[in-house]
């Protein structure tokens, strides 16, 4: 598939995916309320739930956590109230930004978001004038284990993948988001390790930025995706593996 942002394995490179694990928590937890919430605590009829607890067993959360964020989203135990936004900017460059925010407090995440932007050459953006070219797709991340790529194309070719792609150390696989637990089952029915799991807004068309742009860039995306109540950031960004080896260099 044309035009897919290398925003994630940008983050993992620079060591911008949160280092601390009580951060990692704090998000998957939130994440564990609202589908709990929307869906109920059965995660055998609540596929969003079922995914986040999934998530969280991977970074080897106490199950006493999940329990807990179960029972707030499900009303069990007291907690904040809180909700869902998406919030959409533009970068250096022209860079579209898909934000998606969880707060007990809509108008103070907006307030921080909208400084966070303004203060590094971004600005807010109107709903919808970013989210048009993002379409939400089921993307699974495999350990590459010694497998080539074309193993993994005959592993997923009947689950409806669409695009394979190799990274340093994994393989990468997109699919219709209806095609999710299809693509997951084969994954695991063909042998491979599931390094991480997740639907996903994927640009349809990218930007490739260089330079003062490309660092300013990725500098605003590192802030805002430090900040607490962004649960997951997209960007249409594309920076070139010569102009990231500029900048480590």
């Amino acid at each position: 598939m044309a035009g897919h942002s290398k925003w994630a394995n940008i983050k993992h490179r620079k060591g911008a995916i949160d280092a601390k694990r009580g951060k990692i928590f704090t998000r998957i937890a939130r994440e564990i309320i609202i589908a709990a919430r929307l869906g109920g605590g059965d995660q055998n009829a609540n596929p969003r739930l079922r995914l986040a607890v999934q998530k969280a067993r991977g970074v080897n959360m106490p199950n006493d956590n999940i329990n807990r964020a179960i029972q707030k989203g499900t009303g069990e135990l007291e907690g904040q109230q809180m909700e869902e936004m998406m919030l959409e900017g533009y970068g250096p460059g022209g860079i579209g930004i898909l934000m998606e925010c969880v707060s007990d407090n809509r108008n103070r995440t907006v307030a921080d978001v909208r400084r966070i932007l303004s203060r590094n050459g971004g600005s807010m953006a109107d709903a919808g004038a970013v989210a048009w070219n993002f379409v939400r797709r089921a993307v699974i991340s495999v350990r590459q284990d010694g497998k080539t790529e074309d193993d993994v194309l005959m592993a997923v070719l009947d689950a409806g993948a669409e695009d394979v792609r190799a990274n340093e150390e994994t393989f990468e696989v997109q699919a219709p988001m209806e095609n999710f637990e299809l693509l997951r089952t084969a994954l695991d029915a063909a042998g491979f390790t599931i390094a991480e799991a997740n639907l996903q807004y994927v640009p349809s068309q990218t930007l490739e930025l260089t330079g003062e742009q490309a660092a300013a860039a990725l500098k605003l995306l590192d802030l805002l995706d430090d900040y607490d109540d962004v649960q997951d950031l997209y960007s249409n960004l594309e920076v070139s593996e010569e102009e990231m080896a500029k900048m480590e260099g």
